[in-house]
């Protein structure tokens, strides 16, 4: 039982002895930092019921738990708040308990619970993966991890569209102007050889256009007659139709970006438990709308076309198939959750890492599924998030102009070496060991400061910034934990035994409370889906560790009570940062 919880029952047992009346609900804050006290309690809702002033009843409740219970030490009153303070024994008591916990802050696998699956990346196979992708990839990789921290079961997903007109597009340039280039003859990685052809059959569409408008058609007729983009149609409609050449090419092309796909997601560190494709996909759901016009939940028009009308529910009137019987991504997306469900029975809910672009579209798909009957539908969440911008401005990847993932990786590596050279902090590292310490840096610092913000938040992405070694950085975070192991290492002696009776110094008092709260922003960061309170969480850890470690000696030290506690302390901080930095995707250095 936490600490609240106790306290809340003793409460509840004041006040019940005190007044004779019984309270429901107690309310608890932290103490401010100006006040002595670690839990607060909130003595305003009690007015009513009680009919007594603030001062009595604070005074009150507060002598009552200082007679009653070895928990409380002492308290002070201060206007509506009663600051409570808790005996030394119970944070020594509580971190002997958590020290030798491997698995602290996180809950064992909930019996019989439905499992969750989040789906992030979902790339198109025209374009290597970009700045924008990364964020997706951070965001939907923690929030499974986290998830799958506080309990459940997750499988992670992605659903990559690997059909339309876009990588059609790719495919006409490759054709004429390809030479039969490919990834191994140009020495480059799949994805980028298809992503240059993208950007060159743009570059050749608006030459078109150009020199149609030129000739005296209006720019929007010219954009629709222009040679080039007629081509890519016709081999779109050609794939569609099943032309053994076409889908030659197309699943060539296409194996060459999974390839590099897969290599950008290694070098991130992220994985995929199953892969869904548009080409498998995009008729899913055509039979739902059948069913859901036998329900009434759909309408025809007269032309054909199916549409289900959400005024009601503050939206508009969305179709769902068109005239012609093609359905529409609406559809596709109502099929394909409804075939995940199949594949994986246990499934409960799914969350969707999609830009807030797309708020619109995801209210109207868990709505229709809702109307449909699905009872998991109550339980899908939008991971909405904002776009990354750079100091140079927006990204724009017909032109060629994105800020590439695996050039964004090799950039953050580089400029994590530069500063840690500037710094002198690598004398007699290896050359190998350099290398894999800027990996780990670099990389960690990309993560932490993408991971940091709130999803919902535009960012604006700045690298040489997010490598700082100071403030709130993952350069600064691994710093800490590696000169905890530093620590450790220098320890020189057993120091895992229990420590019984000791007073705590204030410093130490602070530590243990802040990774009491561990196993809560673990859940909290789960139930919100929001790897930023883990980030900032282990930050303010870091803080508080940092403070500590300025203020009294660990090793310095001549008790040898006091010495064992602080190693064993500053161990059990290590360790909290490298697990919450897990569940972030990051690694942390045992050198730095």
């Amino acid at each position: 039982m936490d600490l609240q919880n106790i306290l809340s029952q003793k409460i509840k047992e004041a006040i019940h002895v005190l007044f004779d009346a019984n309270i429901d609900k107690i309310e608890f804050q932290a103490t401010r930092k100006d006040f002595s006290g670690d839990v607060t309690m909130v003595l305003f809702p009690l007015l009513k019921q009680l009919k007594s002033s603030l001062p009595y009843l604070g005074n009150e409740i507060g002598n009552y738990l200082v007679a009653n219970t070895d928990l409380v030490r002492q308290f002070n009153v201060v206007s509506g708040f009663l600051n409570i303070v808790i005996d030394d024994s119970y944070y020594v008591d509580f971190f002997n308990g958590m020290k030798d916990d491997a698995r602290f802050g996180f809950k064992n696998p909930e019996q019989h619970a439905k499992a969750v699956m989040v789906e992030y990346s979902s790339p198109n196979t025209n374009k290597p993966l970009h700045l924008g992708h990364v964020r997706n990839i951070l965001l939907g990789y923690a929030v499974a991890q986290i998830i799958e921290a506080s309990g459940k079961k997750v499988y992670k997903t992605q659903i990559v569209n690997d059909r339309g007109i876009h990588i059609c597009k790719s495919m006409v340039a490759w054709e004429k102007f390809g030479k039969y280039q490919t990834p191994d003859s140009s020495g480059l990685k799949g994805d980028k050889v298809v992503g240059n052809f993208y950007v060159a059959f743009d570059k050749e569409y608006k030459n078109q256009v150009a020199e149609l408008v030129a000739d005296g058609l209006s720019e929007e007729e010219a954009k629709k007659k222009a040679p080039i983009m007629l081509e890519a149609q016709q081999m779109l409609l050609a794939w569609e139709a099943g032309d053994e050449a076409v889908l030659r090419l197309w699943n060539t092309m296409n194996q060459w970006v999974y390839d590099g796909f897969a290599e950008t997601y290694h070098n991130l560190g992220v994985s995929f438990d199953k892969n869904y494709y548009e080409s498998d996909t995009y008729l899913l759901g055509k039979e739902v709308v059948q069913f859901g016009l036998e329900k009434g939940i759909f309408e025809k028009d007269p032309d054909g076309s199916v549409w289900i009308d959400l005024t009601e529910e503050g939206l508009d009137r969305k179709i769902v198939l068109r005239a012609d019987g093609t359905a529409v991504y609406m559809t596709q997306d109502i099929g394909t959750a409804i075939q995940r469900v199949k594949d994986f029975p246990d499934v409960g809910g799914m969350v969707y890492t999609v830009g807030n672009e797309q708020d619109y579209h995801f209210k109207v798909l868990f709505l229709i599924l809702k109307k449909l009957g699905f009872e998991w539908a109550e339980s899908l969440y939008h991971l909405s998030y904002g776009m990354v911008d750079l100091p140079s401005g927006k990204m724009k990847s017909r032109e060629g102009t994105v800020v590439d993932a695996d050039d964004l990786m090799a950039d953050m590596v580089h400029t994590a070496a530069k500063i840690s050279e500037e710094l002198g902090k690598l004398e007699g590292y290896s050359d190998e060991e350099k290398q894999k310490l800027y990996k780990i840096i670099g990389l960690g610092a990309l993560k932490y400061y993408i991971l940091k913000v709130d999803p919902k938040k535009r960012i604006l992405f700045n690298p040489e910034e997010s490598v700082d070694f100071a403030g709130n950085t993952g350069p600064f975070i691994q710093y800490t934990y590696a000169r905890i192991q530093s620590i450790i290492r220098k320890a020189g002696f057993d120091f895992s035994g229990p420590v019984g009776n000791y007073a705590l110094d204030p410093k130490e008092k602070e530590l243990i409370k802040l990774l009491e709260q561990y196993p809560e922003i673990i859940t909290s960061a789960a139930e919100t889906n929001s790897p930023a309170l883990i980030a900032n969480y282990t930050y303010e850890l870091v803080k508080e560790y940092n403070s500590f470690y300025q203020a009294v000696p660990i090793l310095g030290t001549d008790d040898i009570t006091q010495k064992t506690f602080r190693v064993q302390l500053s161990k059990k901080v290590a360790e909290t940062i490298a697990s919450a930095f897990r569940l972030l995707g990051i690694e942390v250095p045992e050198r730095m």
